[in-house]
């Protein structure tokens, strides 16, 4: 067994591909419109060699209002080089860190759909830094 993706439904594509390609740094891997269903789905990755890991956009096209929040999505995570940059460069492009990384190992932001993204320190947590070790919680992840 292999695993293949995680699928999320979004209402506003160019939304969702900001937010995950153009802000958290994934690749658009492949993309395909299905105009009779009227949806298309997106495939992203990171592009790194050995890592298959993808998720799927799936974008119905009719779909107006928000999709709440399924019961069984916890949230997608990704190990990332350095905590601390990866926040700030989040930060300064407009996303909101819910969970900051106080403890310089993890952190939560969400996607404009709501869907919750956890990131992750490589290796050992980085030293305790601020203005990150004082900030507090937003909103729920």
């Amino acid at each position: 067994m292999r695993y293949l993706h995680t699928m999320l439904r979004v209402r506003d594509l160019a939304a969702a591909l900001d937010f995950f390609v153009s802000k958290l740094g994934l690749r658009e891997l492949r993309r395909e419109d299905h105009e009779g269903g009227r949806f298309t789905l997106v495939f992203l990755g990171t592009g790194a060699e050995g890592d298959g890991a993808e998720i799927e956009l799936t974008h119905n096209w009719d779909e107006t209002q928000p999709y709440p929040t399924g019961r069984f999505f916890g949230h997608l995570a990704y190990q990332v080089e350095d905590i601390y940059a990866t926040c700030a460069r989040l930060r300064d492009a407009g996303v909101a860190i819910l969970r900051p990384p106080r403890d310089g190992h993890m952190a939560f932001i969400k996607s404009p759909d709501g869907q919750s993204v956890e990131l992750l320190q490589r290796g050992g947590s980085l030293p305790k830094q601020e203005p990150w070790a004082s900030m507090p919680n937003q909103g729920n992840w």
